[in-house]
């Protein structure tokens, strides 16, 4: 049995490149005492890790060069050494980039309808590839970003950029849910706009190509924001401080806009208006934040399984096209979570 997985070679300056990375065969793993080996079956990409191909200090160590990589993925089972996980279960676990994985088991979390009991439904109603999204890292960094970061509260209007990506349209529809005035999301195409308005019930939503984003912004919210969801950065970022009220709060989770910039990007130049507004600027990591996972299954996994709350899934097969996926990722190519299956 062979192995394929995805090393990196290089790393990048700017955007990466193909000769940056290089898919290996190798054999397949033999699980040890206490681990089991998972054949994966769905693999996230996911912008973070375009930070861990650099060597530069970050919250996560920078990939290794010349070893497989890593990222979340879903898988069944089919050897065990350790107590508790058997043959033929779905565990979710950190060892993506690759078809076959041998891990620790306290580094493996069961998936499937029994790990949310919130969820009475069957197993096709929940597929596997939901726990690397809407009721996996991706849904808890919304909900953990917009409630316990930005401090979200009934009435708020909720401005949320990248709004059509994974994280971004659970920030919206969790708004909406709990009862903001007003959702307002920005995205990259038209399609997208169209998307978050007719799909996602945000009340606007704007194409940032289509013009300043402060004042697309300042049209959509015309008695501005109360909280602001950053995945973007950039101009995003000054446009939404131009429109903060007082007290308002911006829950820095991302900022895809300068990840493959090769110079320092320039600040927002109007930061100054913080003082007035006596607003907020949070940054987070949804690792810092895992005692919510209980009560975000609890709340979010009913309106999943009602379809109240609405997600959608890029998927791209094969494990020789995770490069092209998360390049993908990079370009906003996809529509909600970005899945590789393999």
């Amino acid at each position: 049995m062979i192995n394929r997985e995805w090393h990196l070679l290089s790393r990048p300056v700017g955007w990466p490149k193909a000769e940056d990375f290089t898919l290996v065969e190798a054999p397949v793993p033999t699980p040890g005492e206490g681990q089991v080996l998972v054949r994966n079956k769905y693999l996230s990409v996911d912008p973070y890790m375009r930070g861990r191909m650099s060597a530069a200090k970050s919250y996560a160590a920078p990939f290794e060069l010349g070893k497989v990589m890593q990222g979340g993925a879903v898988g069944e089972v089919i050897a065990s050494n350790a107590e508790g996980i058997e043959v033929g279960d779905h565990v979710l676990h950190f060892f993506g980039w690759r078809e076959y994985a041998a891990l620790d088991a306290k580094h493996a979390v069961k998936v499937g309808p029994t790990s949310v009991p919130a969820v009475k439904v069957e197993a096709r109603d929940v597929p596997l590839s939901a726990f690397l999204g809407v009721l996996g890292m991706t849904g808890l960094t919304a909900y953990a970003g917009l409630l316990r970061t930005a401090a979200f509260k009934e009435g708020d209007v909720v401005f949320v950029s990248g709004a059509a990506g994974a994280v971004g349209s659970e920030v919206g529809q969790l708004a909406k849910l709990l009862g903001a005035s007003r959702v307002i999301g920005s995205a990259g195409s038209d399609e997208k706009v169209k998307l978050l308005v007719e799909e996602y019930g945000f009340d606007a939503a704007f194409n940032y190509k289509n013009g300043p984003v402060s004042e697309q912004l300042r049209e959509a919210a015309p008695d501005g924001i109360d909280v602001y969801f950053d995945n973007v950065g950039g101009d995003h970022l000054e446009a939404a401080i131009g429109s903060l009220n007082q007290g308002g709060r911006i829950a820095v989770c991302g900022m895809i806009s300068v990840y493959n910039n090769t110079e320092p990007a320039p600040g927002p130049r109007n930061l100054a208006r913080l003082i007035q507004t006596r607003g907020r600027i949070e940054g987070f990591l949804v690792g810092d934040h895992y005692d919510l996972q209980p009560e975000f299954v609890q709340k979010v996994g009913p309106w999943v399984a009602s379809g109240e709350l609405k997600y959608r899934e890029t998927v791209v097969e094969g494990i020789e096209n995770t490069l092209e996926a998360f390049l993908g990722v990079l370009r906003g190519d996809n529509i909600g979570k970005m899945i590789v299956k393999l």
